[in-house]
């Protein structure tokens, strides 16, 4: 008999809106009385997702204690949902212990933020959003869902990765099994088109879906010319959490899996049978299968091409393009975040030349500077114009790196960063060579693609000579 099935919606949408993906179990043999949706507000300013989780586990509880969950359950998830469940998990069973989860299906879930949060706080947002709600927009929410959130941050240390040590987290085989499934199409009506942009489903980024993000520190003030490296260790081991990218979904149709898109049956179809694999899934070995099973259709999906799939895809060559996301904190070694600084990304052999200007002007699509913390950065990387454009113009292989120099504007006279006696001195370091993008290497070398890389940045404060004399 199937499991019980909790289904939670996303931000600024309401439990009505999943219907479609209850009747579509329904008819897949899960008994629509066990199907919950799960409802909660969202477009009230004082409201965070931290709130959400706590009256969840509440709500949770109450359910079991009356019967109607019957634990282990399987949860499906939309958008900010997504952050909803994880928020939950990772304060009320941070080891994965006696949750009464098993299977976690997120469907585009915002993991690592959505580029629309900021357009939601906006004016133009509380119009849009907030007509009926006294224009409220649930600014708390949209503040965990920029990009580059601290919040973001945060929650990442606490359930995928943990820099300092080797301590488990909730996600694993034998423990709460994640499954992520997105789209890469965006919207075709005329107002939503405004927001669309490569690489994401008109509200979230293929990467910033990603469950499977790598983290590491980089350490410049031991040694300004040679930082010191290190990479975070990864609370789930050697688990890789299945991942999807289907070309025909954007973010509103991933959670209709019984709509048909204008791509050919077979790809039409996909969307519901992974659902439908994924709350199968009976153990390790499956669960292994599945995400090698699944890279092999995001890697199809990239590799496709409008006449492939059919009328539903884009015109623009650009849509299926793989990217990759770095967010990124600068601090000092005194541990106070710094705002003020610029990252330079570069060939360290064609470094002031035109060529070296390909990557700003061709292959970093965004730069988001978070609104509440400017020391936190995404940058929006195509992984794809990388390789194919970028790495094509440095001919010969052993010098097809990527390098990036940081400099940051000094604090006044007597304090600089990095060495004090060299005015705007900058620190660099190489992050990706084209001999090393595979998608199993887990060095700092590797970027990988359709993936959130989160990089701490320390930089060294000093003072000059006259700050202190003997």
């Amino acid at each position: 008999m199937p499991a019980d099935v909790a289904i939670l919606h996303g931000w600024s949408d309401t439990a009505q809106s999943l219907t479609p993906l209850r009747d579509f179990l329904a008819q897949n043999n899960f008994n629509a009385q066990r199907i919950l949706l799960g409802d909660y507000i969202s477009l009230y300013d004082d409201v965070r997702i931290e709130d959400v989780a706590a009256r969840m586990d509440i709500a949770v509880n109450a359910a079991i204690k009356s019967g109607r969950l019957k634990p282990p359950f399987d949860m499906i998830v939309h958008s900010t949902g997504g952050l909803v469940a994880r928020e939950w998990i990772s304060r009320f069973y941070p080891d994965g212990a006696n949750c009464p989860v098993r299977k976690l299906v997120m469907l585009a879930p915002a993991n690592f933020g959505s580029r629309l949060a900021s357009t939601g706080k906006s004016m133009l947002g509380r119009v849009i959003k907030g007509w009926n709600n006294w224009f409220q927009t649930g600014t708390e929410m949209l503040n965990g869902l920029e990009l580059a959130s601290s919040y973001q941050w945060d929650l990442a240390l606490r359930d995928l990765l943990d820099p300092s040590g080797q301590a488990a987290g909730p996600y694993g085989t034998d423990k709460i099994m994640p499954f992520v499934i997105v789209g890469t199409m965006g919207y075709d009506d005329a107002l939503r088109r405004i927001v669309n942009e490569n690489g994401a489903d008109g509200t979230v980024r293929c990467a910033a879906a990603n469950l499977n993000a790598r983290g590491f520190t980089v350490d410049f003030s031991r040694d300004e010319d040679n930082p010191e490296v290190s990479i975070w260790h990864i609370r789930s081991g050697d688990t890789v959490f299945p991942f999807a990218i289907l070309p025909d979904r954007n973010h509103g149709s991933i959670i209709k899996p019984n709509e048909e898109s204008d791509a050919g049956a077979a790809v039409s179809s996909r969307l519901g049978k992974l659902i439908l694999q994924a709350l199968n899934c009976k153990d390790a070995g499956e669960y292994t299968a599945i995400s090698s099973e699944w890279y092999d259709i995001s890697e199809e999906t990239a590799a496709s091409t409008p006449a492939k799939i059919g009328k539903a895809m884009p015109d623009d060559p650009n849509a299926l393009h793989q990217y990759f996301q770095l967010i990124i904190h600068v601090r000092d070694d005194q541990g106070q975040s710094i705002d003020d600084y610029f990252i330079e990304y570069f060939s360290p052999h064609q470094r002031g030349t035109d060529e070296s200007v390909v990557f700003h002007r061709e292959v970093l699509d965004n730069v988001h500077v978070n609104s509440l913390a400017p020391s936190r950065r995404c940058f929006f990387v195509d992984r794809t114009d990388l390789i194919g454009k970028y790495y094509k113009i440095i001919s010969k292989d052993e010098n097809q790196v990527v390098a990036v120099s940081l400099s940051a504007s000094d604090p006044g006279k007597n304090v600089h960063y990095f060495d004090a006696q060299k005015v705007g001195a900058a620190g660099n370091l190489i992050v990706h060579r084209a001999s090393d993008d595979r998608q199993t290497v887990l060095g700092p070398q590797c970027l990988r693609r359709n993936t959130t890389h989160l990089v701490e940045i320390i930089i060294p404060r000093r003072g000059i000579d006259k700050v202190f004399k003997i």
